[in-house]
């Protein structure tokens, strides 16, 4: 597949992606470091899963600005506490509910039929399962902020 090669170092071990992949990995590593302090302002911008996207791209472009994200002292802990526990706080299940739901009710009222929102539903309704199975906190005598 084009641009997703990887190089070869000495005795064809792999060192990573080709140069360009490199570079919009680690231009939308950025971007996504960008929204996701963007959501820390924005109530209804999610933070934790532009951050998480940005570290998977940095895990596979710059070791560097991976270890900054990841041990940074505000944006990290979400990210650490999601890596060991899989938390979901509960202020953000409680918007991405709220804005899921008010998104199909938008989408109800403006569909010319019922096929597009009973889709959007389902999938809403699986996503909306999914996060509220996670928990809300890091188990108690357990700290993934360190």
């Amino acid at each position: 597949m084009a641009g997703t090669e990887h190089n070869e170092g000495p005795g064809g071990a792999d060192i990573g992606p080709c140069r360009a992949v490199r570079v919009g990995l680690f231009v939308s590593g950025w971007v996504s470091v960008g929204l996701g302090v963007a959501g820390i302002f924005l109530p209804l911008m999610p933070t934790t899963v532009f951050l998480l996207i940005a570290l998977w791209c940095f895990s596979k472009c710059s070791l560097r600005f991976h270890r900054w994200l990841w041990s940074h002292p505000r944006l990290g802990p979400p990210l650490r506490q999601w890596h060991a526990h899989r938390v979901i706080p509960r202020r953000a299940k409680v918007l991405a509910l709220a804005t899921m739901g008010a998104s199909l009710a938008a989408l109800v009222l403006v569909a010319d039929g019922w096929t597009v929102p009973l889709v959007a539903g389902l999938a809403m309704a699986a996503v909306a399962g999914f996060i509220v199975t996670r928990a809300s906190a890091v188990p108690d005598g357990d700290s993934a902020g360190a």
